[in-house]
């Protein structure tokens, strides 16, 4: 059960990590931050049938959509943390290591790579974008960071409870 809790815990960690670094992005360099609405009206749509839009911002808003965007962000980001507790065992969140975290964090991009961006009608790793190097790049960048964010949830959960 403790290892559960403390699953939950990292995983919310690591999103606010990147939650933080979004707001970093968007003051240092101009980059705005992911609409999490836009991901909500993507979920919202999936139970109607719909799967994949051409635009995703050109689709009807859903209800809720804001709501719905925000917690997906969370709850996704605890299943990461779960996925690198399910490999790596409840030794990593006893003694955490970057190394794993990061490997974690950095694969989770295959997720809105092969499934978000297309559904949302951005393509295949941001194929249908004005710049999708740079699109990929930023990906790549913000899943480095909620690995570093893994990490450093563990160590704070492994020093809060004396693990």
């Amino acid at each position: 059960m403790n290892t559960l809790f403390f699953t939950l815990l990292i995983g919310i960690g690591a999103t606010v990590v990147m939650d933080v670094w979004a707001i970093l992005r968007m003051q240092l360099f101009g980059i705005p931050p992911t609409n999490w609405a836009m991901v909500g009206r993507w979920i919202a749509y999936i139970p109607k049938g719909k799967f994949i839009h051409d635009a995703i911002a050109t689709s009807g808003t859903m209800r809720f959509e804001l709501l719905i965007g925000w917690v997906a962000h969370y709850v996704i980001g605890i299943s990461y943390a779960a996925i690198l507790v399910i490999i790596y065992g409840s030794p990593w969140v006893h003694s955490p290591t970057v190394g794993p975290a990061l490997l974690v964090g950095i694969a989770t991009v295959l997720a809105p790579f092969l499934i978000m961006q297309l559904g949302m009608g951005a393509g295949i790793a941001a194929s249908r974008t004005a710049n999708p190097n740079s699109a990929r790049v930023h990906s790549i960048i913000n899943h480095s960071v909620f690995g570093l964010g893994l990490y450093l949830s563990g160590l704070a959960v492994h020093h809060v409870y004396a693990l």
